[in-house]
């Protein structure tokens, strides 16, 4: 197996690892979970928001985002507006319409990855039903566990008996039909990518803990793209390397910023707490905007993001 094939298991594929890793040091070392979340966040989470940024705001994409003025300026400053009266008026309803976004985004992501590595369209519909269907279930698990605690005691091991057959089973015909492949363990990473809904009790984890693979699909997958349009363009390699610099420098300084802003909802100051607005805020556009420059029935991304990332498909 070459280092590319290899890269593209670990980080894209099936980076199950990842989710491993945050489980074994949240149940090894439980004194930690403050400084666990903290770095997840730090070093996957904001990280993978800010990636958006330069690769949206970028010369490849001046003329589309002039062509699109409504779609990239007049919706995200409803957005912006709208998020911060939802915040301080409806803020828990405000709270769930973010988290079924969150959702409905990480979703959009696991199926559209299948579909980068599935060419027989059959498979693929098979993978994007079986996606949408298991993590609609998990919505109804978190929001009955966290919103409006109906399931608790018996009847989660009950949620858990039931996933783990339709999983199963969903295993056994996708493998009959189709044969196992590095495909069916795509198709696994985007069911159980919020699977820590039927298990553990604090909806912080339930969101980071499977969600490390969508950041780690996200961040090969940008930087990628990022690297292989500069690549295109320039033979001069210290003009490639300052592209390459400039990207981390961006999503490193925007993830310290939103890291910092992130904790503030634990300070006991009103106005300190509310500036947790601020990357929600972020990550309410990246939900949006990801779904702007993400779409290949865009002749524009087709031939500025899609072109390129199927050059290291294989």
């Amino acid at each position: 197996m070459n280092i590319n094939k290899f890269s593209q298991l670990f980080f894209v594929k099936f980076p199950i690892i990842f989710p491993l890793i945050y489980g074994a040091i949240l149940y090894t070392f439980p004194s930690f979970e403050k400084q666990l979340i903290l770095l997840t966040i730090l070093i996957l989470g904001e990280t993978h928001f800010g990636a958006t940024w330069p690769f949206f705001l970028n010369k490849f994409n001046y003329s589309f985002i002039k062509e699109k003025k409504s779609e990239f300026i007049v919706i995200p400053a409803m957005i912006i507006l709208l998020s911060i009266v939802g915040f301080f008026l409806i803020k828990n309803f405000f709270l769930l319409i973010f988290f079924i976004a969150n959702m409905f985004h990480v979703t959009r992501q696991s199926s559209g990855v299948c579909k980068l590595y599935t060419k027989d369209q059959i498979e693929y519909k098979f993978q994007a039903t079986f996606i949408y269907l298991i993590n609609i279930i998990f919505f109804f698990v978190a929001f009955f566990r966290f919103y409006t605690p109906v399931i608790e005691g018996d009847s989660i091991i009950f949620v858990n008996i039931v996933f783990l057959s339709i999983l199963l089973l969903a295993s056994i015909i996708y493998i009959f039909k189709f044969k196992f492949t590095e495909k069916f363990l795509t198709f696994l990473t985007g069911c159980l990518i919020f699977y820590p809904a039927c298990f553990l009790s604090n909806p912080v984890h339930v969101i980071l803990m499977g969600v490390t693979m969508h950041y780690t699909q996200y961040l090969y997958l940008t930087r990628h793209v990022v690297i292989s349009r500069n690549t295109q363009e320039s033979n001069v390699p210290k003009e490639k390397n300052n592209y390459i610099y400039s990207f981390f420098s961006i999503i490193i300084i925007y993830s310290i910023i939103m890291t910092i802003l992130s904790s503030s909802g634990k300070m006991n100051d009103t106005i300190y707490q509310n500036l947790i607005l601020i990357p929600i805020i972020g990550q309410i556009l990246h939900f949006y905007i990801d779904s702007q420059i993400w779409k290949f029935r865009e002749k524009h991304n087709r031939e500025n993001t899609l072109f390129h990332l199927k050059k290291i498909i294989n």
